[in-house]
């Protein structure tokens, strides 16, 4: 354990940060699975309103610091080509 009283802050700001870090990446997987199951049923509407939550959640997951800039746009650009392979 940390010595220091700043230390100590900073420990239990990252235990914070990781438990909220992965929260965020379970929200993800969760709702891309949904998702890639809409589009194997070919499930349109379903699948783009999913994709709206989905890349919803994506921008907050950036916003706070979960994913990278790039990581998040490789992300919802795998997903769109995904939901426009659905005819």
């Amino acid at each position: 354990m940390a010595g220091n009283s700043s230390a100590q802050k900073r420990h239990r700001q990252s235990e914070k940060r990781n438990l909220r870090n992965k929260i965020m990446k379970t929200k993800v997987r969760n709702l891309t699975k949904v998702f890639v199951n809409y589009v194997a049923e070919s499930k349109k509407e379903e699948a783009t309103e999913n994709y709206s939550k989905l890349t919803s959640l994506l921008d907050r997951a950036y916003q706070k610091g979960v994913y990278k800039q790039n990581s998040t746009a490789r992300k919802k650009s795998r997903l769109y080509k995904m939901l426009n392979k659905i005819g």
